[in-house]
Formats: C-alpha cells, sequence, structure tokens
C-alpha cells in the first residue's frame, strides 16, 4: 500500500485558510516550516500548498474555491497540529521575533516533553514539542 513503507510520513494534517498566502508567509517565516509546494489558481488563490517541518508535512489551501474538500470543510476550524521539533526554546523564539501568538511558553510537561503553543492568523493551535509518538506497523 502507498504511503505505508516507513519512508515517510503517511498523515498530513490539511487545512483550509481565508488568506492562504498569509498563513504560508506565518508558517514559514515566523513558525519555521519551509515550503516545498506552492500552486496558485488562475484567481491567485492558494490551490495547493505543501509545508515541511522535519519529517513530516503540512497540505494547506484558499478557502471559497469551490473544490469538492473546499465544501466537504464548509466552516470547518479552528484545528490543532502537533509538530515534533529539536530545539523547542530555539524554534519559540523565532516565533516570538515574528510576531506569533503564543498561547503556552516552552513548558516542561510530566510525560517528559517540553512544548509551547501558539495561534496562527485565522485561529488554528500548532503546538511544538519534543514528544515524538512511536507509530509501529
Amino acid at each position: 500500500m502507498a504511503g505505508t513503507d516507513g519512508a515517510g510520513p503517511g498523515i498530513f494534517p490539511t487545512l483550509l485558510y481565508t488568506d492562504a498566502k498569509a498563513a504560508v508567509r506565518q508558517l514559514t517565516e515566523a513558525l519555521g516550516f519551509r515550503a516545498l509546494a506552492v500552486y496558485e489558481g488562475e484567481d491567485g488563490k492558494v490551490a495547493h500548498a505543501e509545508l515541511a517541518q522535519g519529517n513530516g508535512a503540512v497540505m494547506l489551501g484558499s478557502r471559497g474555491t469551490g473544490s469538492r474538500f473546499d465544501e466537504a470543510m464548509g466552516n470547518a476550524g479552528p484545528a490543532g497540529v502537533y509538530v515534533v521539533v529539536e530545539d523547542v526554546d530555539a524554534h519559540h523564539r523565532r516565533a516570538v521575533e515574528h510576531g506569533a501568538e503564543i498561547l503556552m511558553p516552552p513548558t516542561d510537561q510530566d510525560y517528559g516533553s517540553r512544548d509551547y503553543m501558539a495561534r496562527d492568523l485565522e485561529g488554528n493551535v500548532w503546538s511544538f514539542g519534543t514528544y515524538a509518538p512511536e507509530v509501529r506497523g
């Protein structure tokens, strides 16, 4: 089965934004993602984007495109996404420097992780931490 060979992630959170261009900017500049692909429609809206962090990625696009996914999502959101990072404090500093709304500063958790939380421009909650669940086939 495709996507289950262990070569990369098999699950990709997918989010829609009213202003997907601003979301791509904030996620790359403030929250350290790198853009793998950004495709715009003729109307200038982001039809599809893929952003990576470590060995994981998220997909996103613009609301109001009329695509089947856009219709299915309706007014869904906000969502919460957890992202594993090596240096929580450095990642947090970058987010603060770029004006991200911090919901929780770097905090040591009882289960051994160090995490912080930020909210993006459209209300999605992003948690960044050192905990990496072990997924077995």
